[in-house]
């Protein structure tokens, strides 16, 4: 199917494209067939850095060219240039104080036949372990009537990631492996709370096989996680941490006001 023409959006991807050659990294994707080729759909992915949604995208237009509309936070749609660039890509963006409103615009883009794209575990899992999941990504498929596709990437995280600075000469050559899972369908009277813990469930089995076929031994690795033999934070460890910016965030709000 021939997509039309989006100036902002297709130069981006160009851009993305470019410097993810640039890097020599080394893409790997299975499942991809469960991607739609048209018609809306929520896609859940896994979040260990800050380049999956680029990262995603660039899978995605490779196999079918679609465009994914993500959700983001109200924050970078505030920043002049950035929030420009973002609404002319017709992504989506959401204010903590008022989520109704992103809700309502999301569940209309998908029933527009949209890809939207969202992090359900709501933040960078400092562990590089799947945490619990929001109920967002499961309750926008239920309203749209939409499926879920859920997309684990694995090898992201080692080009930007939280709590880590990495090194550019340390990007080259990075293997990144996708994962699509296939769709998870909710029906107007199923469980929203089983239907995200079906996608939680099916992110952890396809990251745990994308870690255990990744070419590259992360044994001490600061990238792979504890449990593995790395040495990233544990769960437990990253959610303390979690907590004290989140505290420490608040302080600096209420001394400011």
């Amino acid at each position: 199917m021939r997509r039309p023409i989006e100036p902002v959006y297709d130069t981006a991807v160009a851009l993305g494209r470019g410097l993810f050659g640039f890097w020599r990294l080394r893409r790997h994707t299975t499942g991809i067939e469960h991607l739609p080729d048209d018609g809306g759909a929520v896609i859940a992915m896994t979040h260990f850095g800050y380049l999956e949604f680029a990262l995603v995208e660039w899978a995605t237009v490779l196999h079918n060219r679609r465009r994914i509309r993500f959700m983001a936070k109200q924050g970078a749609f505030d920043q002049p240039i950035v929030g420009r660039l973002l609404r002319s890509m017709h992504h989506i963006s959401v204010d903590m104080r008022d989520g109704a409103a992103a809700y309502a615009n999301a569940v209309t883009a998908l029933r527009s036949g949209e890809l939207v794209g969202v992090f359900p575990e709501a933040g960078v899992s400092a562990s590089f372990t799947v945490r619990e999941l929001k109920s967002g990504a499961v309750r926008l498929a239920q309203e749209a009537g939409v499926p879920v596709i859920p997309v684990a990437v694995w090898g992201g995280h080692r080009l930007l990631t939280k709590n880590r600075k990495v090194r550019f000469r340390e990007r080259f050559g990075v293997p990144v492996h996708f994962a699509f899972g296939e769709p998870i369908t909710v029906g107007p009277e199923d469980d929203v709370a089983v239907g995200t813990e079906q996608l939680r469930a099916s992110l952890q089995s396809m990251v745990d096989t994308l870690q255990r076929d990744y070419p590259v031994d992360g044994t001490g690795a600061w990238w792979q996680p504890r449990s593995l033999g790395g040495t990233a934070p544990t769960p437990e460890e990253a959610a303390a941490a979690d907590l004290e910016r989140d505290r420490r965030r608040e302080a600096r709000r209420v001394a400011s006001n």
